[in-house]
């Protein structure tokens, strides 16, 4: 009997899909160095805050030499003010008390808040909307408080916002600089003369984050679909720019590029009617585009231009230019200038042509001269046969016409022939 049959509750049984999930093993950590057992099962594997002491430096033992003690001593704070005299414990080595200052006063930072004479309160400092009392009250607690505007604005007399405070306080401190340099120039690297207090911006910088952090789980959800939603609209317009400026683009064909050495002996004369073919094309593109520049035309025209020639081809017309002492590109793009140079670089792939050409008739001309000559009476088919009773040749020969079948013909010429290996003997015939 359990507590179901006492309670009368029916028993169900729990299939075995809801059973409890095996959790996961958790990682054995290993228990550093120098902590005892008992200390790294109560801080539970978290690292400490303080930072750990090295093993060796637990086992290494004072130097015999010195008498180590600590004594309560006196000292005197140099960050302090006042004469206030504070004790606390000393390490005292053989004796001898630590001189020097406190050991802490080096944190004791403050701020140099810029002070101001009623003479240039009145000639550089006036403000219809400041006194000369409350900007001294402003002035005093930035350097009580050390430019904390928070608690600058909770123990300002008058209802001033934080934003005010700032803004009047660099104001007066970035006048005060200005004033005093010899010139601005000494004083324009300074960071509150470099990049002034806006209140404008500070402003919007605080609605917008406090507009983020109210925002619900809702609101951020919306946001994150705005976002991708944009960010898609962004996509799409940057491939419909893409796809646009690929339909303006000129239709130049770039065939035979891949193949530069192929160029056939007639390609010097087949050149001029494709260029030309090219050139009216170009032309008639970009007039469709009613504006365009000069040099964008002559780009367009080179291209068409040495469409049919290959990479090499193309380099070896610009590094003639070089050559030539002409620039690859006119400085001075006017309309005839792009025309002589257009006219150029047709001349010189022209010239590049006819040097192949020639450089292929005399190829085929010294292959015509390196060619044997043959008397007609000479006869063209000759065969050896050699021996046929020379190392069992007819045997051999004999084999071969048996093993080969009707209608088949051995390519492969006859291995030579070999002598007959001798039969072993058995147990029976010895």
């Amino acid at each position: 009997m359990d507590a179901k049959d006492i309670l009368g509750l029916p028993k169900t049984t729990h299939p075995l899909s809801q059973e409890k999930k095996s959790r996961p093993p958790k990682e054995s950590q290993r228990k550093p160095d120098g902590i005892s057992r008992e200390v790294y099962a109560l801080i539970g594997g978290v690292p400490p805050l303080m930072p750990a002491i090295e093993p060796s430096q637990l086992k290494k033992r004072p130097p015999t030499d010195e008498k180590i003690t600590w004594q309560w001593l006196p000292f005197m704070n140099s960050a302090r003010k006042d004469d206030l005299q504070l004790y606390h414990w000393v390490r005292v080595v053989n004796g001898a008390p630590p001189t020097g200052d406190y050991s802490f006063a080096k944190y004791n930072k403050s701020v140099e808040v810029i002070k101001y004479t009623d003479e240039e309160y009145e000639k550089y400092l006036t403000d219809p909307m400041w006194t000369k009392e409350e900007t001294d009250q402003l002035f005093d607690l930035c350097q009580q408080f050390d430019l904390r505007f928070i608690v600058i604005a909770d123990r300002f007399p008058s209802s001033r916002t934080v934003e005010e405070l700032k803004d009047r306080y660099y104001s007066v401190s970035r006048h005060i600089l200005i004033a005093r340099a010899a010139s601005p120039a000494d004083v324009s690297g300074h960071p509150l003369v470099k990049e002034p207090y806006k209140v404008t911006q500070e402003k919007e910088r605080k609605r917008a984050l406090s507009m983020v952090l109210s925002q619900t789980k809702n609101q951020e959800r919306k946001d994150v679909e705005v976002l991708a939603e944009a960010k898609r609209i962004a996509e799409s317009r940057a491939r419909m720019v893409a796809r646009s400026a690929r339909d303006l683009e000129l239709p130049v064909t770039f065939a035979g590029r891949e193949n530069d050495e192929s160029i056939s002996p007639l390609s010097s004369t087949a050149a001029p009617s494709t260029s030309m073919a090219d050139n009216s094309s170009t032309l008639s593109t970009l007039r469709l585009l009613r504006v365009y520049l000069r040099t964008y035309a002559l780009d367009q025209m080179i291209i068409a231009a040495s469409s049919s020639a290959g990479l090499r081809t193309i380099k070896r017309v610009e590094q003639s230019l070089q050559e030539l002492g002409v620039n690859l590109k006119p400085r001075v793009p006017t309309k005839v200038v792009c025309s002589e140079h257009l006219e150029l670089r047709k001349e010189i792939l022209t010239l590049l042509n006819l040097q192949k050409e020639l450089q292929y008739k005399e190829a085929d001309g010294s292959s015509y001269r390196d060619s044997t000559y043959e008397a007609p009476g000479t006869p063209k088919d000759r065969t050896f046969v050699p021996d046929s009773m020379a190392f069992g040749g007819e045997r051999v020969g004999k084999r071969d016409q048996k093993r080969k079948g009707p209608g088949r013909v051995s390519e492969a010429p006859s291995s030579p022939a070999q002598s007959k290996r001798p039969r072993k003997l058995k147990a029976p015939d010895l």
